[in-house]
């Protein structure tokens, strides 16, 4: 399927650069959408997903604020006290909420269902829970010992419209036909990262990122990802590992054509100390009958505006191959 471009809204650009890009000059003066902006580019999709080692989701199914859990209509100062209790256990949090439309207050909710998600390699799980009221997500364990096994996957779609307007456009469009094909593990997520690749969805519980995917057909990377494989031309990364890790499984991927998931694991990682131009990675992945040394330098790209509502172009770290070799 051909890429498709988002209408022009009219909205006015007023955000913040995005954190971590550095700012280098003026924007744009004509304002397009930054997923429009991103193909036009040809921005690489691969090693850009962000970590996330393990994950707790909770249901809100209203509307969502800019920030989802810190914003109305969620309670802000419950939000803040959840958002800093996962975070301090060294889990990301992430708002879900079933497709469709939602209502704009919290009122019509009773109860809260949890998801404590790993996605660690060698400890992907799922764990359910619920309670009955938003303060006593509070209480809930964090160490993965609470909730009900589950070994139904969970496929969460950033549709984060208050965050960035590409995440409503194209990700509420796969959300729809995503549900339509799997509907008890489809979710809408709060911002996953990446609002440039929109729409991008995760796939839980091995973290897997993707994007672009209203380009493509969702439901068949879900059903790829069931068969364990992946589907390399939207496939961003997986969330426990490091970018220069993700960029060594792309081009392992791309020189063999072995879109097994559980292919390449990582052995070693090095990198040559250097700053800025000049830095080198050198990643060892496991391969069949022995292993594969992959060589890459790392870049910054050219100015780009990350998301819709970025005024001030920065660059971002982007990576090409040097050498591969088998030994």
């Amino acid at each position: 399927m051909s890429a498709t471009a988002l209408p022009a809204t009219g909205l006015p650009d007023t955000g913040l650069a995005a954190t971590g890009l550095a700012a280098t000059g003026p924007a744009p003066a004509e304002w397009a959408p930054c997923s429009d902006r991103s193909r036009e580019r040809d921005d690489p999709l691969f090693a850009t997903g962000s970590r996330g080692l393990q994950w707790f989701l909770v249901e809100v199914s209203s509307g969502w604020g800019t920030r989802a859990l810190l914003d109305p209509p969620f309670d802000a100062e419950l939000g803040r006290a959840l958002v800093t209790r996962i975070e301090s256990a060294g889990l990301r949090p992430l708002a879900i909420r079933r497709t469709g439309r939602h209502p704009s207050r919290l009122e019509a909710q009773t109860s809260w269902r949890w998801a404590f998600v790993d996605s660690r390699p060698g400890h992907e799980s799922i764990r359910w829970g619920e309670v009955d009221a938003p303060e006593k997500l509070l209480d809930v364990p964090l160490d993965g010992s609470a909730g009900r096994a589950s070994d139904r996957p969970l496929f969460a779609v950033c549709a984060h419209g208050r965050h960035d307007r590409c995440c409503a456009v194209r990700g509420r469009q796969v959300a729809a036909r995503l549900a339509e094909a799997y509907p008890e593990e489809t979710w809408e997520c709060s911002h996953l990262g990446g609002d440039r690749f929109a729409g991008t969805m995760v796939l839980f519980p091995h973290g897997l990122y993707y994007g672009r995917v209203d380009d493509g057909d969702a439901p068949a990377v879900a059903t790829a990802y069931g068969e364990g494989r992946v589907v390399e031309e939207f496939f961003r990364g997986r969330s426990a590992l490091t970018h220069p890790v993700q960029a060594a499984q792309h081009f392992a991927r791309e020189a063999t054509g072995d879109d097994r998931l559980e292919a390449f694991a990582p052995l070693d990682e090095h990198w040559n100390g250097v700053e800025g131009p000049g830095a080198r990675w050198v990643v060892t992945l496991a391969a069949e009958a022995g292993s594969m040394v992959v060589e890459l330098a790392e870049h910054l790209s050219a100015p780009l505006l990350s998301t819709c509502d970025t005024t001030r172009p920065g660059q971002v770290r982007q990576w090409q191959l040097v050498s591969l070799t088998r030994e």
